[in-house]
């Protein structure tokens, strides 16, 4: 199982959101989460296609959210949901590791 903490440069700080938490990788912020269970993640529109994600329904935080967006909300609720965002995490800080 991925663990964030084994993302070596991974980085928890304070968002510029009030009251919420952001991930930044080498320095690049690039998820937030909207609540306990809920993050946001720029893992970009063509990857975001590749692998069929889809924006979730009821959105609060973006509800009009175009689907060329390169960020995603993910819901998570289970043991497999938070190991399936812990993926899409890991594959986000290896899309940046790439483009720095």
């Amino acid at each position: 199982m991925l663990k964030l903490a084994q993302i070596e440069g991974l980085e928890n700080k304070a968002s510029g959101i009030p009251g919420s938490t952001s991930l930044f990788y080498l320095g690049q912020e690039f998820a937030h989460f909207h609540s306990e269970q809920e993050l946001d993640l720029k893992l970009g529109k063509t990857l975001i296609r590749e692998l069929g994600l889809t924006h979730p329904a009821g959105s609060i935080q973006h509800p009009d959210r175009s689907p060329n967006s390169a960020w995603i909300e993910l819901r998570f609720a289970s043991d497999a949901d938070v190991q399936s965002v812990a993926e899409l995490v890991g594959l986000a800080t290896t899309r940046i590791h790439r483009v720095k």
